[in-house]
């Protein structure tokens, strides 16, 4: 049986099984990131590095020599636009700050990133488990 450690940043789900999905979410190598990699690299675009620390908001694909930066977010956690996922029900209170602390985190790493002259490119979850392929062929273009 594993046992969950807290830190203090989350209250208490209320549901062992709440806690058991919640910790297993990862913030790098994620499903949506791994498969827009591999397309990437299917389609023969290369040279990039995987959230390099030496950029702001370490994006998780950056073209250093172009400087293109590639963020893949996860529509849950950074309130997709195009799926407007409801609130969870238990704890609003803290969901609420969470994701707003998200967002705004988010458009800090763009701010970032735009005055050292890097392009910034947000992928969605939903839109590479929709269309990988697409959102692909839209990278090598604006890539090249």
């Amino acid at each position: 049986m594993k046992i969950y450690l807290r830190d203090g940043r989350a209250p208490v789900p209320m549901q062992e099984a709440t806690s058991r999905i919640m910790s297993a979410n990862k913030g790098k190598n994620t499903n949506p990131e791994i498969l827009l990699r591999k397309g990437l690299w299917q389609k023969n675009v290369k040279g990039y590095r995987l959230h390099p620390k030496r950029i702001p908001g370490r994006p998780d694909i950056a073209f250093i020599h172009k400087k293109i930066a590639i963020f893949i977010n996860g529509c849950f956690w950074h309130r997709c636009p195009h799926c407007k996922l409801p609130i969870p029900n238990s704890n609003s209170e803290f969901w609420e700050n969470k994701f707003q602390k998200n967002l705004e985190r988010d458009k800090r790493k763009i701010r970032e990133l735009k005055k050292l002259g890097w392009k910034t490119i947000t992928v969605w979850e939903c839109q590479m488990k929709k269309d990988s392929n697409k959102i692909v062929e839209k990278l090598k273009r604006k890539l090249s």
